[in-house]
């Protein structure tokens, strides 16, 4: 009886350990599986359907990229880059896309410097005792051409003496103190004179407002040159009498008397140069 009664007790715990067969971790891993299988194979049927050409072509841009899509590749084969979305084929579109690119660039850097020197000017204007009297007659903007400066007539303060091309004092000031700051940019000039609509009347009849335009804006290109002005700067000295009024609605009006001072962009410097290049075009034939 007693041995009995010293018997151990023995319990047994039984551990569930939940199937791992029911757990969804492996879903995730052969879906990623699958999917990794099906994008190689989409590549071999890609590469399978392409010729050699564009082979060499794909091959030549993952070697470099950045140079492929900049240059379009060799100029041999039909090699094909993406740039900018769409598929350029020889280079050549890729090359004009990428000079119409930096060219934009260009554009962009050239106002931004044009612009500063706008704000150059007005600050001079604004801190000069010499120029400060006159900030009404002096009008700078930016145009299509590029960075303008205009010096204008008022009714009772004209810029030249009466039906003349002789400056004013102050006339030479002003010119002599922008010439060293319209040195600062390398950019060409182009100078003009413009008269009002009051016929010249001195009594010559070979002497017009034309010539008179014609004179003064010489007159400023002198003093320009003798305040600073690199002489090889200037690409064009006009006079345009009255054909291009600043108020046209009075062509009378005495701020239509101006001297215009333009430091031309790229783009019509370009202009301006090729203009004697042009060739005309033939006129059909009756």
């Amino acid at each position: 009886m007693a041995e009995k009664e010293l018997r151990p007790i023995i319990i047994k715990r039984i551990k569930k350990v939940a199937d791992a067969h029911h757990s969804g971790a492996w879903k995730i891993a052969y879906a990623d599986f699958v999917t990794a299988m099906m994008a190689f194979f989409l590549l071999l049927w890609l590469l399978g359907s392409v010729d050699a050409g564009k082979l060499e072509g794909i091959a030549e841009y993952f070697k470099t990229p950045l140079k492929v899509a900049l240059a379009g590749g060799s100029s041999s084969g039909e090699s094909a880059v993406v740039l900018k979305g769409a598929f350029l084929r020889n280079g050549q579109p890729a090359q004009k896309e990428a000079e119409k690119i930096a060219r934009a660039a260009q554009e962009r850097a050239e106002v931004t410097q044009m612009r500063a020197l706008k704000e150059k000017l007005e600050r001079l204007i604004d801190s000069s005792p010499q120029l400060s009297p006159f900030k009404k007659q002096l009008l700078i903007d930016m145009t299509s051409e590029g960075l303008r400066v205009q010096i204008v007539d008022e009714k009772n303060r004209p810029m030249f003496a009466l039906s003349s091309a002789e400056l004013q004092p102050y006339t030479r000031e002003i010119l002599r103190q922008i010439a060293p700051v319209l040195n600062e940019l390398p950019n060409r000039i182009t100078l003009s004179g413009h008269t009002d609509a009051h016929l010249y009347s001195t009594g010559d009849k070979n002497y017009s407002n034309w010539e008179l335009s014609s004179d003064r804006a010489n007159a400023a290109r002198r003093t320009l040159v003798a305040g600073g002005l690199e002489e090889d700067r200037l690409m064009r000295v006009l006079g345009w009498s009255s054909a291009v009024l600043l108020d046209p609605e009075d062509a009378l009006n005495p701020i239509n008397r101006r001297i215009s001072i333009i430091l031309m962009n790229k783009r019509a410097e370009e202009a301006a140069r090729n203009e004697g290049r042009r060739q005309s075009t033939a006129m059909p034939a009756d």
